[in-house]
């Protein structure tokens, strides 16, 4: 999968991307139909990890290993946020899960976005498209972008 930045080639990552994005896209989705009493905003819900990690990660990989070529990768995190009261010093904190959907270039510049599971769904869903689209076209040169 190339990445692209500004219309402009920024990255290669990975050779079997579409299978762990396809695979992600429904696990987001289930996660956020299934009611849960831990999360009970949907745009917390995201798959079950064990000990929260990593969604997916893709790196460029060459006949000789690991290259320079690009990385993406997208982990999820909890976030405690200090939701203050209306009157007084008292409030409480509260968790939100994001998914933090990080691209490494091969110049080594990276560029993060921090993501709710609805716009993660989104995103993933517009990848897993693309990719169909490409393969469904036959043409061996063509590969899915991220702009």
């Amino acid at each position: 999968m190339e990445l692209h930045r500004d219309g402009a080639p920024y990255g290669t990552v990975g050779e079997r991307c579409g299978w762990f994005l396809s695979r992600l896209a429904r696990g987001v989705a289930e996660a956020r139909a299934r009611g849960d009493g831990r999360w009970p905003d949907p745009d917390d819900r995201f798959p079950d990890l064990p000990d929260e990690g990593e969604l997916f990660a893709f790196r460029y990989r060459a006949r000789k290993g690991l290259v320079g070529g690009g990385e993406l990768r997208c982990q999820l995190r909890t976030i405690p946020m200090w939701t203050p009261q209306e009157r007084g010093p008292a409030g409480e904190w509260k968790l939100t899960r994001r998914a933090f959907l990080e691209a490494w270039g091969s110049d080594g510049v990276g560029l993060r976005a921090v993501l709710t599971s609805a716009e993660l769904s989104e995103f993933v869903e517009m990848l897993v498209t693309e990719a169909e689209e490409c393969l469904g076209s036959h043409k061996s040169d063509k590969s899915s972008r991220i702009s």
